[in-house]
């Protein structure tokens, strides 16, 4: 279902309701930090920093598989390195040196994350 409600009413009610207005405030401050963090990262970190955090934050957003290790969504290259801020060449490279130093699995659109302690580590070494 799918209802409309006017942004008149919705002012009213934050006048109205200060509990509801912390809330707001409080959402969007999260949000904000959030949006502000990611793009700090996005353009301090190094191609491989930036890849891995692109991975930790897919799996944290859509979660793993019934196998605990796969990312639950499947992406294009060229989708993994427009999250990453990178050309698609750099994320093809970066992946397949992630799976040679046995960090993840590949197949297809699949990513199965082998080593998450390395991958965080790489994330935030940058």
């Amino acid at each position: 279902t799918v209802c409309f409600i006017s942004m008149e009413l919705i002012e009213d009610m934050l006048r109205e309701n200060g509990n509801l207005a912390l809330f707001f405030i409080q959402m969007l401050s999260c949000d904000l930090g959030v949006a502000d963090n990611r793009v700090v990262n996005l353009t301090q970190k190094h191609v491989r920093g930036r890849l891995a955090e692109s991975l930790i934050f897919l799996k944290e957003s859509y979660g793993l598989e019934e196998d605990g290790a796969t990312i639950n969504i499947y992406l294009a290259r060229e989708d993994l390195a427009n999250l990453s801020n990178m050309t698609t060449a750099n994320a093809i490279r970066t992946l397949a040196n992630f799976v040679n130093e046995r960090i993840i699995s590949l197949d297809g659109r699949k990513i199965k994350i082998i080593d998450e302690d390395k991958l965080l580590k790489i994330s935030k070494i940058g």
